[in-house]
């Protein structure tokens, strides 16, 4: 492994909650804004652990609520770093839910959180390596960087032509189309 660099498993976090009456909303299901705030939480561990360096959020993915989660339930928030680039890292979220009385367990949601690591003046610096190693770390590494092109193109950081990997998919497809 090289030596400015970290596996991916090293940056892992699982964190557990209780769905509380304060955390809902009228019809007893847990607020999506405190759900945020446990990814936002949960996903900057792991962003931290990765790059040993304060971190702040510079953007975070489509957050689909597939499923209400009830009062009582526990939540599980298991987060890592998909891939780092020089100051900046993509985590990824799942979140599930359990009921602990009838034993159900589903997962609600899936994100993607980026975050920069910054100095103590609150300048971006830099990070080591992610390396995956999994069969999943290396697909979620490998779809990295288009997800980060396509972050930076909505964000007018990039422009379209200059997206070579988002390029490369429509290409294959185009081909796939045309046989």
């Amino acid at each position: 492994m090289p030596k400015n660099s970290k596996p991916v498993r090293e940056s892992k976090v699982i964190m557990t909650e209780l769905v509380l009456p304060n955390d809902t909303n009228p019809l007893n299901n847990l607020m999506g804004g405190r759900l945020m705030h446990w990814m936002d939480i949960v996903s900057a561990i792991a962003a931290q652990r990765h790059s040993n360096r304060v971190v702040v959020t510079a953007s975070v993915d489509n957050i689909s609520f597939s499923q209400p989660i009830a009062l009582g339930n526990v939540v599980t928030l298991e987060a890592k770093v998909t891939r780092a680039f020089h100051s900046s890292m993509e985590v990824h979220i799942v979140v599930t839910s359990e009921n602990l009385n009838s034993g159900e367990k589903f997962e609600s949601n899936r994100a993607f959180f980026t975050f920069v690591a910054v100095d103590q003046s609150g300048r971006p610096i830099s990070i080591p390596e992610a390396v995956p190693e999994t069969a999943e770390e290396k697909e979620l590494y490998d779809g990295a960087l288009r997800r980060r092109q396509l972050r930076l193109i909505l964000g007018k950081r990039m422009k379209p032509e200059e997206a070579n990997e988002l390029k490369a998919i429509f290409k294959l497809e185009e081909e796939k189309v045309k046989k």
